[in-house]
């Protein structure tokens, strides 16, 4: 290939503590940004990582540093890209106990209890997930996602139980980021919750599109949104309701399954159409009163569940190395099931 080649030229990614990965901009690459011309030929970094490394100044192009992701490169300029080793992960390994489902040299997938954070934040810097995969691990453990969430692709709230998949290789993390981005569309991506939830639909099944942001009254909360926010959609299946066959339900056990994965979004949704998660503390709080329809010792059982009722049971994916499509089911945690054998005793 000569000088004057239209095409893109680089030399691949080196191996070793110095490794360098150098590109010269092809006709076809002209005028796109940095990060997403650095992550097309760079088939083990995601887009995300590329990011990070140009703005922590890992990026040169025609030999000056640029530290702006949405900078756009010019025909024929040479980008080189340094990877440093990765650095040891702020949070340190921790001998938590983990229900590990599968594991393999790529990934880790793991069944969380309700209770346990899934990374290190404000108020939760230890007893995580995080601190728990960090021991088991090891050096194997992605550090992508930040220091603080080295592996994280997809997260569970601290009080929902279920499957969780952690990658462990940057390879391994960027084919699967790319499969939960893509919401399912074009792979086998599935996740499935079971919800007890207050009272019941009308119909069998729905779907719930509304947008979702940070509530501006209170930031701790998400709030549905007419405009602006994060694209939401949530489709539900009722599978049993509970009360007296001649009153409106005053309980149902649904499957929720997610087009997309935002904070809280069956959470938010399941409370925007009227019918919250039972025992769910923030969207909720309003409807424990109903647990007074119950009888004891349901009413006890029902309006005194400490968190809110939700399992994922339900995670497929496509293997990030091998394209076999993975699939694991995880059985309702004994607080979910003692909840839902009491709700079927009225």
């Amino acid at each position: 290939m000569n000088e004057t080649s239209p095409e893109a030229r680089h030399t691949g990614l080196s191996d070793g503590p110095d490794a360098r990965f150098t590109l010269q901009v092809g006709a076809e690459d002209a005028g796109k940004r940095l990060d997403a011309v650095l992550a097309a030929h760079l088939a083990d970094l995601s887009r995300t990582r590329v990011q990070a490394l140009i703005r922590s100044g890992e990026v040169t192009v025609d030999g000056g540093k640029i530290v702006e992701p949405k900078y756009r490169v010019n025909e024929g300029a040479t980008l080189a890209l340094g990877l440093p080793e990765p650095e040891e992960a702020e949070p340190k390994g921790e001998d938590i106990p983990l229900v590990v489902v599968y594991e393999d040299d790529d990934l880790i997938v793991i069944d969380k209890p309700a209770g346990l954070v899934v990374h290190p934040g404000a108020g939760n810097w230890t007893g995580t997930l995080v601190n728990a995969l960090i021991r088991h691990c090891g050096d194997s453990l992605s550090g992508i996602g930040g220091v603080r969430r080295p592996g994280i692709v997809h997260r569970l709230d601290k009080e929902t139980s279920g499957l969780l998949v952690v990658a462990k290789t940057d390879a391994a993390h960027k084919g699967l980021s790319e499969q939960f981005a893509d919401h399912g569309r074009s792979g086998p991506l599935e996740r499935a919750y079971a919800a007890l939830v207050w009272g019941a639909p009308a119909t069998l099944r729905g779907t719930v599109d509304a947008n979702l942001a940070r509530s501006d009254a209170n930031r701790q909360k998400i709030s549905v949104v007419r405009n602006g926010g994060r694209h939401a959609v949530t489709h539900w299946q009722v599978l049993e309701r509970f009360g007296p066959a001649d009153q409106p339900a005053v309980a149902s056990l649904l499957e929720c399954r997610l087009e997309t994965g935002r904070t809280h979004q069956i959470r938010v949704h399941m409370a925007h159409i009227g019918h919250p998660l039972i025992g769910d503390q923030i969207y909720g709080a309003g409807f424990r009163t109903k647990a007074n329809r119950f009888p004891e010792p349901i009413r006890t059982h029902v309006g005194g569940f400490p968190r809110q009722a939700l399992h994922a049971g339900l995670l497929a994916f496509a293997h990030p190395r091998t394209g076999e499509t993975l699939r694991f089911e995880s059985p309702y945690p004994d607080d979910f099931q003692q909840l839902l054998g009491a709700l079927r005793k009225f």
